[in-house]
């Protein structure tokens, strides 16, 4: 008798899957052979690269900051695990946006509210949809941002919601532990995507999305639990972390002079 061996297709979802480090992500484990499932909120951007660089993916389109959209969906990616006979083996929580405070004194207490909102609340949404989908075994891996090693100027918003997910990874790992579900927390650099393209500043060692995919893809098949890169900027933050806070405070000042008073001094 022939034996017949059955290869078995590994799935990953990832939210954000329609520009950036998520769609270079999905192109690549879709290359890989992973059965993908792409997810974002631009179902036109999503149709058209699904007939061009996303053909074989699943591009599911709903709004992740609409708590009936991720649920919705989330019955329906249930129905397309069990029809395939597969299962959710990784699971990236990739989708977020960022806005910067300009104005501490005069606080934009709606902005606040939407760039926390976009980067953990709805992260909260989708957990709570598709955790349940995931069996023993499974990896779950949430975008967090070097930017949590250090606090900048203007990131008020943008850093707590960061630094949020940052704390929210470290917990699910404990409790997820019990249900064989890993955690991972993806701390990026600079990476050269349309989200970073309308920042007004330098952004020192940019990589691009083919490095930030081939890293992260890494780090998960590693099962490394904190992602960062590129390393040289990672480590140098992290070692800068270590200054006392006045120290930092000093030297963020001092780069913030207003550009008369540098060249004042010159």
């Amino acid at each position: 008798m022939t034996s017949v061996q059955i290869h078995k297709i590994n799935t990953v979802l990832i939210t954000g899957a329609s520009s950036g480090i998520g769609l270079q992500l999905a192109k690549d484990y879709l290359a890989a052979g992973w059965h993908v499932i792409a997810c974002g909120r631009d179902k036109a951007k999503l149709d058209a690269l699904a007939e061009t660089v996303l053909i074989g993916a699943t591009c599911i389109s709903f709004d992740i900051n609409e708590r009936s959209q991720v649920q919705e969906n989330a019955l329906r990616i249930k129905d397309l695990l069990t029809q395939c006979a597969c299962q959710l083996d990784l699971v990236i929580l990739n989708a977020g946006g960022c806005e910067y405070i300009d104005d501490a004194k005069h606080f934009d207490d709606r902005l606040f509210e939407r760039v926390v909102h976009t980067n953990l609340i709805a992260m909260g949404y989708c957990l709570g949809a598709f955790l349940p989908l995931m069996p023993r075994g499974a990896r779950l891996a949430l975008m967090s941002s070097s930017a949590t090693y250090l606090a900048f100027p203007r990131a008020e918003a943008y850093g707590a919601s960061k630094a949020g997910v940052q704390y929210l990874a470290a917990s699910l790992r404990l409790d997820l532990a019990q249900h064989g579900i890993s955690v991972s927390v993806i701390c990026p650099g600079f990476v050269a995507t349309p989200l970073t393209a309308k920042n007004d500043f330098a952004m020192p060692m940019q990589v691009d999305v083919k490095a930030a995919s081939t890293a992260i893809r890494r780090g998960l098949s590693r099962g490394v639990t904190e992602i960062h890169f590129p390393k040289r900027f990672t480590y140098l933050l992290k070692l800068m972390s270590f200054l006392p806070a006045l120290v930092w405070q000093k030297m963020i000042q001092r780069d913030n002079q207003p550009k008369a008073l540098k060249d004042a001094g010159r």
